[in-house]
């Protein structure tokens, strides 16, 4: 990741409905990259506290750091086989599958759509 740029990771803001996406964008600025991964802290109050340096009481907070691939780095630089290895270990289906899947979904949609 370059020291220049940072990504920073956002949540669209509700519409006048409250409602907004729960997947986060990333901006990318003009000449920049997608990052290859991700490094994100999950970060867990333990529901204990401890006094901070001025003697008030803080609450104690478990951090762990969790990496996260981008799988379009992963998709071109792995063989098929490992990277529908990958996909599994995730909880996906192999591409393949998933691609057939989706194609099977499209081709229900557009038949709804098309006038009788």
């Amino acid at each position: 990741m370059s020291a220049d740029w940072i990504p920073e990771i956002v949540y669209e803001m509700p519409d006048e409905t409250g409602k907004a996406s729960s997947i986060p964008i990333v901006h990318v600025p003009s000449g920049k990259e997608m990052p290859g991964f991700l490094f994100i802290f999950e970060s867990r109050t333990t529901g204990e506290f401890e006094p901070d340096s001025e003697g008030n009481e803080v609450p104690v907070v478990d951090m762990e750091l969790h990496q996260y691939a981008n799988m379009s780095t992963l998709k071109s630089n792995l063989s098929p086989e490992n990277f529908d290895t990958v996909r599994t270990c995730l909880g996906l289906k192999p591409l393949g599958e998933a691609v057939q899947e989706g194609k099977e979904i499209t081709s229900k949609i557009r038949e709804n759509l098309e006038p009788s």
